[in-house]
């Protein structure tokens, strides 16, 4: 894995990823919708909306990971913010393989990104890629992106689906969520506060995506998350005291999600124990097995 396209490469994973996979002499270039987020780098543009797309990375790309898609948790879920979400992943995949259907290329290798979503909101056992998607609203979504992505294996290209579990990150996601009020004295769990959270640091994520695009014995899904699932309350309670904050403050009542945030509440408040045995024995060894010191290496 020598030339790779990255896109959603401006993303919290996607900066990280290709500042990674750059450390490891890879060339990375990028495709999205401005040229302006990665100024000194080579940047291809695309409108996956319209169909429109540079192609002159087809002749340079043996590798595409495939991290684009709006953010499942910037916006309350309108009925057109929920179709943004669903669009911008099944578009922008539907794109690239029409692009490679249509012309001459070097892509040998799909990497495409989903989520541990697939499985549904109360997971309540080890759950592992075997288990059937179920039809909540994220569930369709990530299982007809992986519909669409399974369609490069009829072009000759191997395909790897990561599902990514809750990521641990300094800069965005669920840790940086949780610290802004826990800084003034105010983290609380959620719910009843004892929903299992599968959760992976941002480092260890972006080495499996790296592991997939190299390791050519990986093909179909993995779930990325660590060993050691954590409830709600537990998770928060880690990120309280990396920050030497207290945790008193009752927990923020379902209800009260449910109100504030409709139906994206529901994605706040699932129970997911996800299984990493298949991703462990495709030969990955995580760095951070542990919720409370991948929190301690994110809050420095």
């Amino acid at each position: 894995m020598k030339n790779i396209l990255v896109t959603g490469g401006s993303g919290l994973v996607g900066k990280h990823l290709t500042r990674i996979l750059e450390e490891n002499k890879s060339e990375v270039s990028w495709i999205g919708r401005s040229k302006k987020e990665r100024p000194f780098h080579q940047k291809y543009n695309w409108d996956f909306e319209n169909g429109n797309i540079d192609k002159g990375w087809l002749q340079n790309t043996d590798t595409i990971i495939h991290l684009a898609g709006a953010g499942v948790a910037e916006h309350k879920w309108s009925d057109s913010y929920k179709k943004e979400i669903y669009e911008s992943r099944i578009k922008s995949t539907k794109l690239l393989h029409d692009t490679l259907s249509n012309n001459d290329h070097s892509v040998k290798t799909l990497v495409c990104a989903s989520a541990i979503g697939i499985y549904g909101n109360n997971c309540l056992e080890s759950t592992d890629e075997t288990f059937p998607a179920q039809t909540n609203f994220l569930a369709k979504v990530c299982d007809d992106w992986e519909k669409e992505a399974h369609k490069f294996e009829l072009l000759g290209i191997r395909v790897v689906i990561i599902r990514v579990g809750i990521v641990l990150a300094k800069e965005g996601g669920f840790v940086k969520a949780v610290s802004a009020p826990a800084k003034w004295g105010l983290g609380a769990a959620f719910g009843n506060g004892k929903m299992m959270t599968s959760w992976i640091h941002i480092n260890d994520l972006c080495r499996i995506f790296m592991k997939a695009g190299n390791d050519i014995n990986m093909k179909g899904a993995y779930n990325a998350v660590a060993s050691n699932p954590v409830s709600n309350k537990q998770i928060t309670k880690a990120i309280c005291q990396a920050l030497h904050r207290p945790y008193f403050l009752p927990n923020v009542p379902a209800f009260m999600l449910k109100l504030v945030l409709g139906e994206m509440a529901s994605m706040i408040l699932a129970n997911q124990n996800i299984s990493s045995k298949k991703i462990e024995k495709a030969g990955y060894t995580f760095v951070f097995n542990y919720a409370e010191e991948a929190i301690r290496d994110v809050i420095k």
